[in-house]
């Protein structure tokens, strides 16, 4: 998969680089992206996720099972 939060949806965006002279070039904005593994205690096993800083948040917020169940309704993983 690419540069996409599976528990938020975030990927890269596109901007500019601004110069002193205001002359505009094209970049990128990536994600603050980790690879990170999560124990599941529904399932009893440890899965592995790419998730942005804002979607750890989530989860440590709402908890793994109903940041999944979010995920999946909004088409963010498939199973």
């Amino acid at each position: 998969m690419s540069q996409i939060c599976q528990i938020t949806g975030k990927s890269v965006i596109v901007g500019h680089n601004v110069s002193h002279s205001k002359r505009r070039t094209k970049r990128k904005f990536y994600p603050n992206l980790f690879e990170k593994r999560f124990f599941v205690p529904s399932s009893n096993e440890w899965i592995t996720l790419k998730v942005s800083a804002a979607g750890i948040r989530n989860i440590n917020k709402a908890g793994i099972e109903a940041a999944l169940q979010n995920a999946i309704e909004k088409g963010f993983i498939t199973y």
